[in-house]
């Protein structure tokens, strides 16, 4: 037995003329959103982004680079087995997340563009930034019900940038740290390995100045991490090298005071002790000449494993604000209630 189907259609004049008669509840509608829209969006606080591009040094060891070479070309990365590098690019965004890394920016001096304002980066971020005054009820509520559920912090804060311990800090400074590391990004093209580095900021001008400053402090943290160890080794040699120095002076005096004390003796006993002096001097020399030979050599070492970076995109304070976007959000807003309001309207006929 056939079922009948009956076939329906969506009679789109019948909507639009639906929607046609009721056009002054949607300028009503519209009107009450776009005032709304601004009196949210306008107190909202402006933001500015600044970005800078890294092309770092790669390790100077060569071994396996051809097959590095090659695994990029294919958009992957073969890390540190081209090298003996243990952090290597692609793992510079996870530097970003270190506590360590975020609490060694927070003494740099920045100025608010303005000039009304000159103080360290933990204080600026600390006291200095700006709310929108709108939310103040709800942050006043959540503050609240927080401190009822949660335990009181026996930590105390930090005043400045010096007190803070990344090891154990307070609930606020935590929170701090973690809006810093909400406002810094980077990013590394696997297969260029240029680091991209961005910050965001409510003033310009200090946007630039941490942008250019955390470039600085990351070049720093890998020429520290590369060249630890070898400048260990150059204190160690230096060390070794002043000691031989000081064994060297000894022995030369000695032997100095004994060849003008016995100048005329002719005596195989005396001989034989100023040729045992000799050789001591000779052997104190010989061990002096070659911890110079090795300091040099660790000093060229150190030169060669200091990496060099060069800089595809240097900071330049912004002269436009990145966000918020007012005027999209409120035509945003204005499509969002135009949808919702049509659905109610013609949802009976789409049924």
């Amino acid at each position: 037995m056939e079922e009948n189907k009956e076939q329906k259609t969506l009679d789109l004049g019948k909507i639009v003329r639906k929607l046609w008669a009721n056009k002054k509840r949607f300028y009503k509608i519209w009107i009450i959103t776009f005032v709304l829209s601004c009196i949210w969006i306008l107190p909202q606080p402006r933001f500015y982004k600044c970005e800078v591009m890294l092309a770092p040094e790669q390790s100077g060891e060569t071994a396996g680079g051809g097959l590095s070479s090659l695994a990029s070309s294919f958009g992957f990365n073969l890390g540190s087995l081209g090298g003996q590098d243990a952090i290597y690019p692609e793992l510079y965004p996870d530097l970003f997340q270190s506590p360590e890394f975020i609490v060694g920016l927070y003494n740099v001096q920045v100025t608010t563009k303005d000039g009304k304002l000159t103080t360290t980066y933990f204080d600026y971020m600390k006291s200095h930034q700006k709310q929108n005054l709108l939310t103040w009820p709800f942050r006043w509520t959540m503050k609240k019900l927080k401190s009822y559920i949660e335990e009181e912090d026996k930590t105390p804060r930090a005043e400045a940038a010096g007190d803070i311990d990344p090891f154990r800090m307070n609930r606020k400074d935590y929170m701090l740290m973690e809006s810093i590391i909400e406002n810094i990004s980077c990013a590394v093209d696997k297969k260029t390995t240029v680091v991209t580095i961005k910050v965001r900021d409510q003033d310009p001008l200090v946007c630039a100045t941490m942008t250019d400053s955390i470039k600085r402090h990351l070049q720093d943290f890998i020429i520290q991490y590369r060249t630890c160890k070898v400048k260990e080794d150059v204190v160690h040699y230096q060390q070794m090298c002043d000691s031989a120095a000081i064994e060297y002076d000894k022995a030369m005096k000695a032997y100095s005071r004994y060849c003008d004390a016995h100048q005329n003796v002719i005596l195989q006993s005396y001989q034989s002790e100023r040729d045992k002096l000799e050789n001591e001097l000779s052997l104190k020399q010989t061990s002096l000449t070659a911890m110079e030979t090795q300091l040099q050599a660790t000093k060229v070492k150190l030169q060669e494993k200091t990496p060099a970076f060069t800089t595809l995109k240097s900071a330049t304070v912004p002269i436009k604000p990145a966000g918020p976007k007012r005027m999209l959000f409120v035509l945003g807003m204005l499509i969002l209630v135009s949808t919702i309001k049509s659905y109610l309207l013609i949802k009976d006929d789409i049924k």
